[in-house]
């Protein structure tokens, strides 16, 4: 199997979240340990860092990947999904894992794969640590996909677990309370390993704290933790929350012995896209019209980037919209201002919701515009009708980012 044939085989034959939804889904973890037993256990041979989160979790993931190996450390990374190539997912040092590396893993192990029914998620979690104990990584990043309790990553003893938020997103899987989806977040807490939370919730707070204290993990708040602002080329006003949970985390890492210098933090937070490669977080794509991106796709995380909207100047606001069939519409629509022009679009994936149905959606919201059948069509339609002076926002999901950065 050549690199082309693999991707396909791994996107076409087996069910994988991102693309279909709940038939990917397993509540257990039975099969990442079946296959962590098989592959003698890479999980163990490197150091790491579990970040989980509703939002924020990729970009928290991304900067302290950024400083660690401003510091001069072998990091790896772990992240999902992708935007463009799938060995974005799984990176040292910025540089995504080689094609050869994926085709020859997967032919390996396919027999394997196959008797036991692996998911997507969990073959690729298993190329990811395999391939960070063969490089022999100082230490990993590793996000989780989904959830945290019966994600597939939820097999290493990380040096410090980190918890963004909590926000009402995957509630099929996860519950429909705050407080149930900080229980399943809560499930990357492990025994005496300190674990940062993000940001505090009357709802959520109680959970992380009984949970930490039945396992004797040391909890600490980052907004209680005083906090020195780090200028960063994540432009998002959103990503300032982020970066206080991540000096916290690497606070704690410093107490822990690791050699992080205050200039690295420095350097790695100025520097986490030229580092690592992140692509989608308030991303500019053009200028005159102002064109930008954010991959931001439920409540909490559309609210944060449509008040950063708010306070750009332009004179007619384009929005290029397009979501998944599993969102909930009338979470997010309500959000949106009626002022913008609207242009309705599908991600190319197959879940990707109509743009007829989210334009009749939109409707009941009083935003108007049109519906097209394709992301780029959208794109190209708000760019004709665009001003120089004007300012096109294109988002709603990942997918319809992974489009046009």
């Amino acid at each position: 199997m050549n690199y082309t044939k693999t991707i396909a085989w791994l996107f076409e034959q087996l069910p994988m979240y991102q693309r279909v939804g709940h038939s990917a889904y397993k509540a257990n973890l039975d099969n990442t340990l079946q296959l962590a037993d098989y592959l003698n256990h890479p999980e163990g041979s490197f150091k790491s860092i579990h970040v989980a989160g509703t939002n924020g979790k990729g970009s928290t993931s991304h900067m302290l990947a950024s400083v660690l190996q401003e510091a001069g450390y072998k990091v790896g990374l772990y992240t999902s999904p992708h935007l463009k190539d799938f060995r974005e997912r799984i990176k040292i040092n910025g540089t995504m894992i080689p094609k050869h590396k994926v085709a020859s893993f997967v032919k390996q192990h396919k027999p394997f794969f196959e008797s036991h029914s692996l998911s997507f998620f969990e073959m690729t979690v298993g190329l990811a640590f395999d391939h960070f104990r063969s490089e022999q990584v100082d230490i990993a990043v590793v996000e989780v996909g989904m959830g945290g309790r019966l994600d597939s990553t939820n097999i290493i003893t990380p040096e410090v677990a980190v918890i963004t938020n909590i926000g009402l997103d995957h509630t099929q899987f996860l519950g429909t309370t705050l407080r149930r989806i900080a229980g399943e977040k809560a499930g990357i807490i492990k025994k005496n390993i300190p674990v940062v939370i993000g940001e505090r919730h009357e709802a959520t707070t109680t959970v992380f704290e009984q949970i930490a204290g039945e396992k004797n993990a040391p909890i600490v708040f980052a907004e209680d933790i005083p906090y020195r602002d780090y200028a960063s080329d994540l432009k998002g006003t959103y990503q300032q929350k982020n970066k206080h949970t991540v000096i916290t985390a690497l606070r704690i890492l410093q107490e822990q012995g690791w050699n992080i210098s205050e200039e690295s933090i420095i350097k790695g937070m100025g520097r986490v896209v030229r580092n690592t490669g992140l692509m989608g977080r308030w991303q500019l794509l053009g200028t005159r019209p102002k064109i930008i991106c954010d991959t931001a796709h439920n409540k909490e995380g559309i609210r944060l980037v449509l008040e950063q909207l708010k306070k750009e100047v332009f004179q007619q606001l384009h929005i290029v919209l397009g979501v998944v069939n599993d969102k909930d519409l009338d979470s997010i629509l309500p959000l949106f201002p009626t002022t913008a022009r609207y242009y309705f679009c599908t991600p190319n994936v197959p879940r990707g919701m109509s743009s007829k149905i989210l334009e009749e959606a939109a409707k009941n919201y009083a935003l108007l515009g049109m519906a097209y059948t394709s992301v780029s069509e959208a794109q190209q339609a708000a760019l004709n009708n665009a001003m120089p002076e004007d300012l096109v926002f294109i988002g709603g999901s990942t997918f319809t980012v992974a489009e046009v950065v």
